[in-house]
Order: C-alpha cells, then sequence, then structure tokens
C-alpha cells in the first residue's frame, strides 16, 4: 500500500485512491457481475448459493444471466433476495453508483446521482436510500464500551423570518417553531475496537424529538461501567447514576481536565456539511436514514475508497429486500 507523507490528510494521499470511476467504467457487464459474485459468495469461492436452501449445486443458465438449483429447482439472479432485488438498472450501472456514493466525502444528492447515471431522479433516489440502510446494517445491536462521547444537536424545521422587523418574532420559542426540527443525539466511541477501521471507535447516531430521549437510548447501547463525555445539558444529568461522568460546560471551554465532546462535533461537522452542502435540506422523516450514513462515512473515513465500495457492496448484498424501498414509488406512501 503507497504510503502517507508524515502531516499529510488522508484523503489527499495515494492510499485513499485505489478505485476510480475509469477502472469500473471499463468493465464489460459480465465483469462487473463477476465482482459483485466474488463478494456476494465469497464464503463458496464465488460460486453460487441458492438463497432459498443453500445448496451449492447451482448451475446457470447460457442464455440469460440466472443460476438454478438443483436441489429446490428455484431460479434466482445475482441479486436475488439482497437490497437489490427487483433493480433493473445494470450491475455495472449499481457498481457505478456505489464508487460515486463512496466518493463524495460530504454525500452526494440524489439529483446529482441521476445526472451521472443518466437515470430519473426516482431510480436515484431510491438507490441512495437503500445504500443508506445497507451503512445502518452495521450499527444494528451495537454496543459501545470504554469512552463513550454523547452529545446532541438540532437539524432542520427553519422557520422564515419575517419580512418587515416589526413582524419578526422569536424564533427561539416552542411556540413559534415549525414542529418539524428534529435533534440528532450521537454516541460515539474513543479507540479503535479490533478490526475496526480508522483510529476512532463506532458512531451511532439517533434521531429523535429531543436531546432528553437520548437518556434512555444511552443506557440500553452503551455498556455498564464506562466512561461518558457529556456537555453541560440538563437532559445528561440522569446518567449519573449509572455512570462514571466527564462533563464539560461548553461556555467556558472546548475541552478542560480530558473532558470534551470533541469527537461527537466531529460527527455534527460532517452531517452539517452534507446537510448544507449537498442536499440542503433534510426531511425529518429520513433524517436518521442521512445519520447513519454519515456515520458510517465517519468510521471508515480512514479506508481507500476502493474498500469502501467494496465494504458497501457485501453489506448490500448481504442485507435482504428493503421493506422500506422495493415498490417505494408505486406505493405512494413515504417510509416510516
Amino acid at each position: 500500500m503507497p504510503r502517507r507523507t508524515p502531516g499529510q490528510h488522508f484523503l489527499l494521499s495515494a492510499a485513499a485512491r485505489s478505485l476510480s470511476l475509469r477502472d469500473v467504467m471499463g468493465l464489460t457487464e459480465q465483469e462487473a457481475a463477476a465482482a459483485f459474485r466474488a463478494i456476494r459468495w465469497a464464503a463458496s469461492g464465488g460460486e453460487p448459493t441458492c438463497p432459498e436452501c443453500g445448496c451449492l449445486g447451482c448451475y446457470e443458465y447460457a442464455s440469460r444471466p440466472i443460476f438454478k438449483c438443483k436441489g429446490c429447482g428455484r431460479q434466482f439472479s445475482l441479486t436475488s433476495g439482497t437490497i437489490f432485488a427487483g433493480r433493473k438498472l445494470s450491475v455495472r450501472d449499481h457498481l457505478l453508483a456505489i464508487v460515486l456514493f463512496v466518493n463524495a466525502a460530504k454525500g452526494i444528492s440524489s439529483l446529482q446521482l441521476a445526472r451521472d447515471l443518466g437515470v430519473q431522479y426516482k431510480t436515484a433516489f431510491v438507490l441512495t436510500h437503500k445504500l443508506r440502510e445497507a451503512m445502518a446494517a452495521e450499527l444494528k445491536g451495537l454496543v459501545l464500551d470504554g469512552t463513550v462521547e454523547v452529545d446532541g444537536c438540532h437539524v432542520g424545521g427553519h422557520v422564515r423570518p419575517e419580512n418587515e422587523k416589526a413582524d419578526r418574532k422569536d424564533r427561539r420559542l416552542a411556540e413559534n417553531t415549525s414542529g418539524k426540527r428534529r435533534c440528532v443525539v450521537v454516541l460515539r466511541q474513543r479507540g479503535a475496537p479490533e478490526g475496526a477501521a480508522g483510529s476512532q471507535g463506532r458512531t451511532l447516531p439517533f434521531a429523535l424529538a429531543g436531546e432528553a430521549e437520548g437518556v434512555a437510548l444511552v443506557r440500553s447501547r452503551v455498556a455498564a461501567g464506562s466512561v461518558i463525555h457529556a456537555d453541560e445539558a440538563a437532559s445528561w444529568d440522569a446518567l449519573h447514576a449509572h455512570y462514571e461522568m466527564k462533563r464539560i460546560n461548553h461556555q467556558q471551554a472546548y475541552s478542560l481536565d480530558g473532558a470534551c465532546t470533541n469527537l461527537a462535533e466531529s460527527f455534527f461537522s460532517r452531517l452539517r456539511r452534507a446537510e448544507w452542502g449537498q442536499h440542503h435540506r433534510i426531511s425529518a422523516l429520513y433524517l436518521g436514514r442521512y445519520a447513519a450514513e454519515m456515520a458510517w462515512r465517519e468510521d471508515h473515513r480512514r479506508q481507500s475508497n476502493g474498500g469502501q465500495a467494496k465494504r458497501l457492496v457485501g453489506l448490500a448484498l448481504s442485507q435482504p429486500m428493503s421493506v422500506d424501498w422495493s415498490g417505494y414509488w408505486q406505493r405512494r406512501r413515504a417510509a416510516a
């Protein structure tokens, strides 16, 4: 692996660039399918396994790219039973979309992805949310331990001020808000766990109505005996009865006597850059999904783009068919 110059930002180093769009665009559909096949059925050396019965005795049709199980007789494709089930785009286009998705350090908007791939906005919208769903799968059931930072930030619900100064209201008051503002509470572990990429631990975000709701989540997702760092918000006072706490008053300092929430603030910085620089507006309905994406990007930011793309392909191919996003536009309703 290429070395980094001392003091050089990782994204500027050669080690961060192991895959490019030129590499993917040079692949044929068969070569892209072979790459997906090797990742999905890595345990069997790329040989197809029946998603119904798990039988290894499968053969491929010569006339079309599907397989048939010799045991149960089921026919299946490369993406059957995965989050990409029912796809209409080619495998190579999916691989291109994933590379574009991971290469965007601040995230990528569905509109931009649609223009890059030459597809409808609806297609790109569903595809990006399926990738976010795959990213969030890494966080299911995850329990943090050791030293954990806890913090919250409010997103969305902007209220436009009136033109005339005399008509303007104090937007800090609850009665003058839009009701769409949500709080993202993040739990961020210090120190890299075994096998994790990067120099920091894992990141767990939650989209809630208010910061106080995060107390119950901390108790369920942070192991007993952990040390928790939090700011001066009164919401976290209840945690003193269950954990060793270190508090920092941001009105006085950002770090004092080892107490700080700088890693949590780093996550919020990435989330804000995605909101302001790419998406411009994030609906409260999907806020948790965007937060999970930014947590995944933050946790794997020291991994090369090729490694990120391979990891994301593996996550997507290991997830079952999406309940929320399969047939999303046909149902004419929002995913919960």
